[in-house]
């Protein structure tokens, strides 16, 4: 019904309340099932939209590079524009292009003010979209070449799959780094019957945009990476859940499966054996909290996506309470070069003491936002370097190595190896792998704001103290005007309460990268209460 009413609204521009009803006339399932699904998913229309849309992150990455002004530039210039609308929105994962806005699907600067009128006007810029140095994540050297992990995978034991990706220690990559080899082995080893395969490609968090460019730059890998797991799990379908907002990396990856296909690599009979394997895509309507796996699979099944106490786990009951895998795009990315080369090659990739290589998105006051692929082992420090290093020669503040859920440090994390345990040694986490740089030049009270905001406006509500809680935070700093000694107690009180009581980690770690901000900085956070 969701994908459904996606078609329903690219057809009409929203969803009004005769189309809903002719739906749920045709599905036969009450109106008030696709009311409350329409109303929940931030990507639905319930009003009739004007002409053209214009999407502004107001998010982290967005804010520091300016997007406050910027958007107040863009209200201005389009003061008189009847026929425009515009909107702010939650982070685009557009970090790289900072102050982002989404016109249609046509991602543009807000500070470029003539490069925005005339993408209203039907002429989007055009630009040369970058090529990351990617040659040591893939295997093939020429499209031909594709595919051979599997075709090798095939002629030999399923069961060598799981226990390979366990030897090279592979763990997750979309943030919670559980080991990739035990969950495929865990799904396995579930009684016999229908299984999934689930490519989590709705990377929303502020800051995440690496998985956006492996979509568009090795889908190949991230197809190979899901028929090995239905393959070693004994699945025969599979679906890549990706955001709404990914529009032009969609086109591309639907391309490669058609591609796939035409290669004997999906549907019937794979490569001449006896293993069926299909892929579709799904795209969401909207939310950061469908990055939540529970979250997810009730999108899936045609339900509001707010998560679901467990147990049971999705790898014993997932989609439509079968067994189900999932991993996220990079993840199987990884899995398929190890598959391909042996355990042995993945430890080689790492700097000494340290195994692999990571997909890391960096954005936030540097140089030259981007994707980077680094050893495990690089130090932080590093990584910047390649970016530029700060921008305007500034000095660096404070950084979240994990995105906006992640506990900001100080300069002393540039010493930092990257690596799952180094950053939850030093207090904070790598997540997946979403890097937000903040110079001396910023308001750190603002920005400890900025993340508060970003996950009250995603809450899905489902958990009243999350709900509540994230709201009362917002209002009670911003009410004092800042964070003093005397306010901390409270805010640490409420942290509490939410991690205790919130069913996902949205709840469970919402004010964390504010209270760290605190914990490290107080002097900067004292905003009024230091006049």
């Amino acid at each position: 019904m969701i994908q459904a009413l996606l078609r329903l609204q690219a057809e009409k521009g929203w969803l009004d309340d005769g189309s809903l009803g002719g739906l749920a006339a045709e599905r036969g399932v009450p109106l008030h099932v696709l009311q409350g699904l329409a109303s929940f998913y931030t990507g639905f229309r319930r009003e009739p939209p004007r002409q053209r849309r214009v999407e502004i992150c107001r998010d982290l990455s967005c804010r520091l590079a300016g997007g406050a002004q910027a958007c107040a530039q863009v209200r201005e210039a389009l003061a008189e524009r009847d026929d425009v609308e515009i909107r702010e929105v939650s982070c685009l994962g557009r970090c790289d292009r900072a102050p982002a806005a989404d016109l249609s699907g046509t991602t543009v600067r807000t500070t470029d003010i003539p490069e925005l009128l005339a993408a209203l006007e039907g002429n989007p810029p055009t630009r040369d979209e970058p090529l990351g140095q990617w040659r040591a994540a893939d295997p093939y050297s020429k499209p031909g070449e594709r595919y051979g992990a599997l075709r090798c995978a095939l002629a030999g034991d399923r069961e060598r799959l799981p226990e390979t990706l366990e030897e090279a220690g592979l763990r997750g990559m979309g943030g919670a780094a559980f080991p990739t080899g035990r969950k495929w082995k865990l799904v396995a080893s579930t009684p016999e019957g229908p299984r999934h395969v689930i490519a989590n490609a709705d990377e929303s968090e502020p800051g995440a945009f690496k998985d956006r460019e492996i979509l568009r730059q090795l889908p190949h890998l991230l197809i190979e990476g899901m028929a090995l797991a239905g393959y070693a799990i004994g699945a025969s379908r599979g679906t890549v859940f990706i955001r709404h907002e990914y529009g032009p990396e969609r086109r591309v990856l639907e391309a490669a499966l058609a591609e796939a296909r035409a290669a004997g690599a999906l549907g019937h009979c794979i490569f001449g054996s006896t293993f069926d394997f299909e892929i579709e895509i799904f795209v969401s309507p909207g939310g950061y909290i469908l990055g939540e796996e529970t979250a997810l699979l009730e999108c899936l099944e045609d339900r509001r996506g707010e998560p679901r106490n467990k147990p049971p786990f999705p790898g014993t009951s997932g989609l439509d309470g079968r067994p189900t895998l999932i991993n996220n795009v990079e993840t199987f990315a990884h899995a398929t070069g190890i598959l391909y080369h042996g355990a042995d090659w993945w430890h080689a990739q790492g700097r000494p003491g340290f195994s692999g290589h990571k997909f890391m998105s960096v954005s936030g006051d540097v140089e030259e936002a981007g994707v980077h692929l680094v050893a495990f082992g690089t130090p932080l420090g590093e990584l910047l370097e390649r970016c530029g290093g700060i921008r305007e020669n500034r000095a660096l503040l404070a950084v979240a190595p994990g995105g906006a859920s992640s506990r900001f440090l100080g300069p002393e994390a540039l010493d930092t190896p990257v690596d799952f345990q180094t950053f939850t040694d030093a207090g904070s986490m790598l997540g997946a792998g979403a890097v937000v740089f903040v110079s001396e030049a910023q308001d750190l009270l603002e920005v400890g704001l900025s993340v508060t905001r970003f996950f009250r406006n995603e809450s899905c509500g489902k958990c009243v103290p999350c709900r509540l809680g994230t709201e009362k935070a917002v209002k009670r700093v911003e009410a004092a005007g800042g964070i003093g000694e005397e306010d901390r107690p409270g805010l640490e009180e409420l942290n509490q309460t939410l991690a205790r009581t919130s069913i996902c980690g949205l709840g469970q770690i919402a004010l964390a990268p504010l209270l760290s901000l605190v914990d490290r900085f107080p002097e900067h956070m004292r905003g009024r209460r230091s006049r």
